[in-house]
C-alpha cells in the first residue's frame, strides 16, 4: 500500500481540507487535557472542554451550516485497519501529531461486502482540518509512517461529529439490510475478522488482509 496526500488529487472523492479555521487554542487544549495511550486506542465522542472554546460555534455555523455538533478526540496507537464505519453527515478530523487515515468509498459496499483492497492510505499533516464526507468510510486514526518506520509519537485527533453520534445504539426494528450494520447512534460498522468488534458481534463485513499501515510505504 503507498500512502498518498490529503492534498492529492486522489483526496478529492473521500474529502477536503478546510482553511481559515484557527486550532491552534483547540489542539493545546487537546494535548494539555486529554491522555494518550501507548498500546491502544482511546475515543471520546464529547469534550467539555473542547466544546467550550470559540471555534465550536464557528465549526457549528460555518463548517455545518448552524447544525449542533460534538467535539471530541480519538487518541492513542493505532497501526491496523480492522473496521470500517460511516456516519449521515461528514466528520471533521483535526490532529495534533501526523496521521494517516484509511478510506474507502461507502459506494463499494455490497450487501455489507468490501474487501480491503479497495482502502486508500493518506497522510495527514498535523494541524489540517480534513473534512471526510459522509460517503466516505473510514475508523480510527493511523499512527504516522515516516522514512518508512511508524512514529513512536502516537496521535490525538480532534473529532468533530453531527451531535449525538456514536453514542448509546438506538433500539430500532429492522426494516432494511443496512440495519444489522448500526453499532451506535448514527454509526454504520462493518468489521475485519480478525477485529476486537468482530469478537464483540460487530457485523463481519471487510474481507481481505486486514491492513497494517506498519507495512505500508
Amino acid at each position: 500500500m503507498r500512502i498518498k496526500s490529503v492534498f492529492s488529487h486522489s483526496f478529492e472523492k473521500y474529502g477536503k481540507v478546510l482553511t481559515g479555521y484557527d486550532v491552534t487554542d483547540l489542539l493545546k487544549k487537546l494535548d494539555d487535557t486529554t491522555k494518550k495511550p501507548d498500546n491502544a486506542v482511546i475515543y471520546e465522542p464529547g469534550d467539555a472542554g473542547l466544546e467550550s472554546l470559540p471555534i465550536a460555534k464557528e465549526f457549528s455555523d460555518n463548517a455545518y451550516g448552524g447544525m449542533p455538533i460534538q467535539i471530541g478526540y480519538c487518541n492513542g496507537n493505532n497501526t491496523k485497519l480492522n473496521c470500517l464505519e460511516w456516519h449521515r453527515g461528514s466528520e471533521l478530523n483535526i490532529p495534533s501529531n501526523d496521521i494517516v487515515l484509511l478510506l474507502a468509498p461507502l459506494q463499494s459496499v455490497k450487501n455489507g461486502k468490501l474487501n480491503t483492497s479497495a482502502v486508500e492510505a493518506f497522510y495527514v499533516p498535523k494541524g489540517t482540518v480534513v473534512q471526510v464526507y459522509e460517503t466516505t468510510l473510514h475508523y480510527a486514526p493511523c499512527t504516522a509512517v515516516k522514512n518508512g518506520e511508524v512514529s513512536k509519537e502516537g496521535f490525538r485527533v480532534i473529532i468533530v461529529l453531527p451531535k449525538d453520534t456514536n453514542t448509546e445504539k438506538p433500539a430500532i426494528k429492522e426494516i432494511d439490510f443496512e440495519d444489522k450494520l448500526l453499532w451506535a447512534r448514527n454509526k454504520w460498522l462493518i468489521a475485519h475478522p480478525d477485529s476486537s468488534e468482530a469478537k464483540q458481534g460487530a457485523f463481519v463485513g471487510l474481507s481481505g488482509i486486514n491492513i497494517d499501515i506498519a507495512k505500508a510505504k
